[in-house]
């Protein structure tokens, strides 16, 4: 059975409508990841991560983003996370976790999603 389509530029559904395809692939995220103990646990579009000090994770991307203008996020359990802007590039992020009283502390878990156009 046959519940949707792809016709000139547009995907339609049966019930649900249609959309843009442009649209479809300009929301979607260009990286995603979580990981447990610092380690990369699942991801999409992720080479490595490297746990560069307590705290501290650098992600590599398998495919660039078209530069460093993207959009993302950092969440973990419990700790203060942020996306750094040190060496933030087209193709690398640096995320850091943070405890109440302001340290840098390892995260039990994380994840993050990242969006923008690809190289």
């Amino acid at each position: 059975i046959m519940a949707g389509k792809i016709v000139a530029d547009q995907l339609e559904h049966s019930t649900a409508g249609s959309v843009d395809t442009q649209f479809v692939v300009n929301g979607s995220a260009k990286v995603w990841l979580y990981y447990q103990a610092q380690s990369l646990t699942n991801s999409l579009n992720v080479t490595s991560v490297t746990d560069t000090s307590a705290g501290v994770l650098d992600v590599s991307f398998a495919n660039d983003f078209s530069n460093d203008d993207w959009s993302g996020h950092h969440t973990t359990g419990y700790q203060q996370p942020y996306i750094s802007d040190q060496n933030r590039g087209a193709g690398t992020v640096k995320l850091v976790n943070r405890s109440g009283a302001e340290t840098l502390t390892d995260a039990a878990h994380g994840h993050g999603t990242f969006h923008g156009d690809l190289a």
